[in-house]
């Protein structure tokens, strides 16, 4: 198993991470959407590609599905030109899971990691509805790819529900 994170996941795609989540610069919305499929074109090339190609499976923390999210929904970018260029990148996941947590939560989450929170941790809660909103409009959209997980609990009994989503759909065996 190959697991990877996006923006980011092959060194080229790890720099624009940088300049996108630092909050050095104020992107537009549609620069911001592009900078995120630059990184991801370059961390599908680099390492998703040559990875599915050897037989092996990928677990990406974030893919298309977040660039919906985040700059289609919470900053309002288009999102026929997201969709459009998701296709583009020619990789659709087998299946999604989305961890639906409630903002408090998200928050005690982020203080107990007591990491400095990114440019898109430390925007408004509106934001964050906003991309809330956005993850169950595509769940809803596409529940054979995607599963919505309530992600409020305690890790173990999140950990339960991930695991159940793997067996049923990918028959993944049900012990971490």
């Amino acid at each position: 198993m190959r697991r990877t994170r996006e923006p980011g996941g092959a060194p080229g795609a790890e720099r624009l991470r940088d300049l996108l989540l630092s909050g050095d610069m104020a992107w537009s919305a549609p620069a911001e959407t592009f900078l995120h499929f630059a990184a991801r074109a370059e961390h599908v090339e680099a390492t998703i590609r040559p990875a599915l190609a050897a037989g092996t499976w990928v677990v990406c923390d974030r893919f298309t599905d977040s660039t919906m999210a985040y700059q289609g929904y919470g900053q309002g970018a288009d999102r026929r030109m997201i969709a459009a260029l998701s296709r583009l990148i020619g990789i659709e996941p087998d299946l999604t899971i989305i961890l639906d947590v409630t903002d408090s939560v998200a928050v005690s989450r982020l203080l107990k990691r007591g990491e400095q929170a990114n440019r898109y941790e430390r925007l408004d809660a509106f934001f964050h509805a906003r991309v809330n909103e956005g993850f169950r409009e595509i769940a809803r959209a596409e529940p054979g790819r995607c599963a919505l997980i309530a992600a409020d609990a305690d890790e173990a009994d999140v950990l339960a529900g991930i695991l159940a989503v793997l067996q049923s759909r990918l028959g993944v065996p049900a012990s971490p």
